[in-house]
């Protein structure tokens, strides 16, 4: 994004990469709407009338509109009506014929995103995980455990969201949709005057009958109407408007805008205020329990009572401890018994198994206490009931401050999706461009090309242009930039953004979905809930870490019980009023419940979830976590010239004949030949021979047409213009087709190389008629961040497609030792397959679309802003400010976060390591220390709260280098 943010952001920042290929087909015809095509390959037809047969059976089907099989390729095409039957109930109905269907091509994948409930460490992600991929129709499917959301694709043919919030649910969690691919572009609305199946009836194809609108649906219930829509051709105005006009007489209808609750500040708080309650309940149960268990026991004579035998040996303390943990244990502990429940019905294990098995080992066994002393006058036993309570009570304790530092996570998230405003001034003009009308309108009824009023201090609420007024608009909340940038007509405003000082109108480009802001959350979000490939290290200790925690529990009690048995330790050694066997038993649950694998679920997402928050509020969007950890082991990093290290605003310096054709006419022949090419160069020979013609007093919009035109890739562009043959390009095109290149040309072309000029050469019928010298300026922080990425141990060369002699000027200029010149687009990625190959980790650096192939080879592709949309749709990084320091940034933050991700590991596996022995029993014979359950519960939360901590500590992050253009020198800060 240049200084006055002349970037196009022509399409959504974000593409999904994922393995499945989403494609929806849009169209307005209501008849091709409800049919769809679904293709079979079937096996076992060995004849025609094996064909017949099929097409027979299907036809008969009711919804099956059209059956087609090919005997010969064994393939059918079948249309159907998916109201009335689904691909599923065909494809089975081939399989009872008699035929096997090996494989059926899908023609729609949808996509919805799920809000999971009650996952508690990584076992349970992967748990629902399996638990979708298991379901029918679902293609691909993401769980996020730090985020609690799902991301899944599936057939809708076979199944739909409703089916998979089943299958999430029967696995023992709960899910609520938080949205489908469906809804981009589609606007959800309250409709009054609907009262009936006539209204209903009306309504429906009064929208269906309107342009560009592509999907209706209804709930006459609730009187809601969701409508699917082109943004091009239509918007939530229009179909507003659509809908009051189709009330006619009596009949009236009126719609307006359903405001859905903010779901995800709801359910957090929901769920801050779920945990809170359960650890308030318990406390108020466990609470007793440990005064009646530890404090009064302690304080004679205000104690003694709690001795007093109720019958035989059973004591008014044992009983009252009983009474106060038993809610504890079943009401409020009911979550763990369900989770447990569900894990081993799966086969797997997770926390609520560890926390299960340990608190009904210490209950259950505190009943076999209170038992004996029920029936014998003589037994002396101590209960743990003091165990399960207060073990429960601290795990929900842990989990309550785990869930309030998780919230703080997504905060960068959550101050990018509130920085659109709620309203706008919307503005009606006449054709002379007079103010007709104005008023206050809500930012989601905005349409493109609507004409915005935005005063003084107001956000901007949509990407547009200004066509009118001047003003200073602060992007930094989108862009990091602090200094508020010029906008003049014709300049482009992002939503989001602050109006500084004037008064400015505003077209709308972009709206709804489409909005930069809004593809830089969904990116965010994307990569939030994308899983790192250091997380694989976390999926599979998981596996196996709950069952041998399980075994070494056990272990931990055998060989204490055993050793007591044996008399192989002491008698003093057993502290009062507990047994061999239940000091070999506190030894056992301490084990099982301090070696909990929460934390270690949470390590990597955190932090994911932080970093690219952060990284989204300086301007760099990381397109997951495979790209964020990628970017700390690059150790080259290879630059684009052209739009990267240069300005990639080539200008016209000088011009030259080498014929009689007049420079106004040399003009006229580049200008026909570059009209349709894309290609800076181009686009500064044509403002050079604009300029030339408005200085001549004859400049026309009119271009003449150009036949035969074809694109050399890396060389220029040829055509025919009028009768003569044109080519306009390099040094290299001119070889290619045989032009001579004479010295009067080669003393140009040289002495402007040496001056870092590109030479741009027109050639007519065979005979270089003239040529342009074009220079693009270096960025002026280029220099600055070469020198700072040597610093932090990389190395940078340049790889462009201009000539060697120019690019070796710019990359002197720069400091880049190494160069690779007139290189082609697919030769670009070859020189970064080159330089992997040698055992280096390379990050490319490019913005136009000859850069794509090399940023898609590159282990990191980073793409400027402001550069092309297939650069950027191919790169893993995007720098939306197109300033090249962003490129230290985004390795540094890359750095600083797999550091802290291995720090969180250190927490994670710090607590078990230490604390299972500890647990065991290990210090016990040298210095009588042992870790209580209750304690055991106490750090294994402490553990999980630390990690998720330790990933906040990058909300601190400051990037690394800031270079003040202003002053021309650089400033180095030490990031956090």
């Amino acid at each position: 994004m240049d200084a006055n943010g002349r970037d196009d952001l022509q399409a959504p920042l974000l593409k999904p990469s994922d393995s499945v290929a989403i494609t929806i087909s849009e169209t307005n015809n209501k008849k091709e709407k409800k049919h769809r095509t679904a293709k079979f390959r079937i096996g076992d037809i060995k004849c025609a009338s094996c064909a017949t047969s099929i097409e027979s059976v299907l036809g008969k089907l009711n919804g099956v509109e059209n059956a087609v099989v090919s005997a010969l390729q064994g393939e059918a095409a079948i249309t159907y009506i998916p109201e009335l039957i689904n691909a599923k109930e065909i494809k089975e109905t081939i399989e009872d014929a008699g035929f096997p269907v090996y494989e059926f091509t899908e023609q729609d994948i949808a996509v919805c995103r799920l809000k999971i409930k009650g996952m508690m460490c990584t076992s349970c992600s992967e748990s629902v995980e399996r638990a979708l991929l298991m379901a029918d129709g679902v293609k691909t499917a993401v769980v996020g455990l730090a985020l609690e959301e799902a991301k899944v694709h599936f057939d809708p043919n076979i199944t739909d969201t409703y089916n998979i919030i089943e299958a999430i649910e029967d696995a023992g969690f709960g899910a609520d949709l938080i949205s489908s691919g469906n809804d981009l572009n589609k606007v959800h609305l309250t409709v009054e005057g609907v009262n009936s199946d006539e209204d209903v009836i009306i309504v429906r194809s009064s929208l269906e009958s309107a342009v560009g609108v592509t999907g209706v649906e209804m709930d006459s219930g609730e009187k809601k109407v969701s409508v699917s829509y082109n943004p091009d051709l239509t918007g939530p105005r229009s179909i507003i408007s659509c809908i009051q006009e189709a009330g006619r007489g009596s009949k009236s209808y009126n719609a307006q805008l359903y405001v859905a609750p903010r779901r995800r500040e709801t359910e957090q708080l929901q769920e801050i205020q779920r945990y809170r309650n359960q650890f308030l309940l318990s406390a108020l149960f466990s609470v007793p329990v440990f005064i009646f268990s530890m404090v009064l026991p302690m304080l004679p004579p205000y104690g003694n009572w709690l001795d007093c035998k109720i019958h035989n040996m059973l004591s008014v303390g044992m009983l009252l401890r009983w009474i106060f943990c038993t809610p504890v244990q079943f009401i409020v502990g009911r979550r763990f018994y369900v989770g447990s429940y569900h894990s081993l019905r799966r086969l797997s294990a997770n926390m609520d198994v560890l926390v299960a098995l340990g608190t009904n080992a210490a209950y259950f066994y505190s009943i076999y206490v209170v038992i004996k002393a029920l029936t014998s006058n003589k037994f002396e036993g101590q209960d743990f009931f003091e165990t399960s309570a207060m073990l429960i009570s601290f795990i929900l304790l842990g989990k309550y401050l785990e869930v309030l530092a998780k919230g703080k996570t997504s905060d960068a998230l959550s101050k990018l999706t509130e920085l659109a405003p709620e309203t706008a001034h919307l503005l009606t003009l006449d054709n002379d461009g007079n103010l007709v009308s104005e008023m206050e309108v809500s930012t989601q009824l905005l349409q493109k090309n609507d004409i915005i009023k935005i005063v003084p201090g107001a956000k901007v609420p949509v990407d547009g242009i200004v066509i009118n007024g001047q003003s200073h608009v602060n992007e930094s909340m989108i862009t990091g930039e602090a200094i508020p940038i010029a906008k003049r007509p014709g300049d482009k405003v992002i939503g989001g953004t602050m109006n500084e000082n004037g008064c400015i109108l505003v077209k709308a480009t972009h709206v709804g979905s489409e909005t930069a802001l809004s593809q830089i959350v969904q990116l965010v979000e994307a990569a939030q809930l994308a899983r790192a490939p250091v997380q694989k290290l976390a999926d599979k200790i998981s596996k196996f870490f709950v069952p041998m925690v399980v075994v070494a529990a056990f272990m931990t009690w055998l060989g204490w019980f055993i050793a007591g048995q044996a008399r192989l330790y002491p008698e003093h050694w057993m502290p009062q009023a507990i047994n061999k066997f239940e000091l070999a038993l506190q030894f056992g649950i301490s084990v099982l419940v301090v070696a909990c694998p929460c934390a270690l679920g949470l390590a990597t997402p955190t932090a994911v979830m932080v970093a690219t928050g952060k990284g989204a509020s300086q301007g760099v969007l990381i397109k997951g976590g495979n790209a964020l950890e990628k970017a700390h082991k690059v150790k080259l990093v290879v630059f684009d010239k052209t739009g990267t290290l240069t300005l990639g605003k080539p200008e016209v310096v000088s011009d030259v004949l080498f014929s009689s054709y007049s420079l106004e006419d040399l003009c006229d022949m580049a200008t026909a030949a570059e009209a349709n090419s894309e290609h800076p160069l181009a686009k500064a020979v044509m403002e050079h021979a604009k300029r030339l013609r408005l200085k001549n007093g004859s400049y026309t919009e009119h271009v003449t047409e150009v036949k035969d035109f074809e694109v050399h890739t890396g060389a220029g562009v040829s055509g025919k213009v009028g009768e003569a043959t044109v080519l306009v390009g390099n040094k290299r095109l001119m070889r290619a087709c045989s032009i001579p290149v004479g010295p009067e040309v080669e003393d140009y072309i040289l002495k402007n190389e040496q001056l870092a000029r590109t030479c741009v050469l027109v050639a007519i019928d065979g005979k270089v008629a003239g040529a342009f010298a074009v220079t693009d300026p270096v960025k002026p922080e280029a220099r600055c961040v070469i020198s700072f990425l040597r610093s932090m141990g990389i190395s940078s060369i340049m790889v462009t497609g201009d000539n060697r002699a120019t690019a070796t000027a710019i990359a002197k200029e720069v400091g880049i030792d190494k160069v690779f010149a007139e290189i082609d687009p697919m030769g670009k990625a070859d020189k970064i397959k080159e330089l992997q190959m040698k055992g280096m980790n390379v990050a490319m650096v490019g913005d136009g679309i000859n850069d794509s192939p090399a940023l898609v080879a590159a282990d990191v592709g980073m793409a400027i802003g402001a550069g092309t949309d297939v650069a950027i749709e191919a790169a893993d990084i995007v720098l939306i400010k197109s300033n090249l320091e962003d490129v230290a940034t985004a390795i540094d933050l890359s750095r600083k976060t797999m550091s802290r991700i291995r720090l969180n590991y250190v927490w994670a596996l710090g607590y078990n390591i230490l604390g299972v022995p500890i647990a065991a029993g290990i210090l016990f014979p040298f210095t009588g220390i042992r870790l209580p359950p209750w304690l055991a519960g106490a750090c294994m939360a402490a553990s999980s709260i630390s990690v998720v901590c330790s990933s906040l500590l990058l909300q601190s992050y400051k990037k690394p280098l800031h270079f003040q253009n202003t002053q021309g020198e650089s400033h180095y800060a030490k990031s956090a």
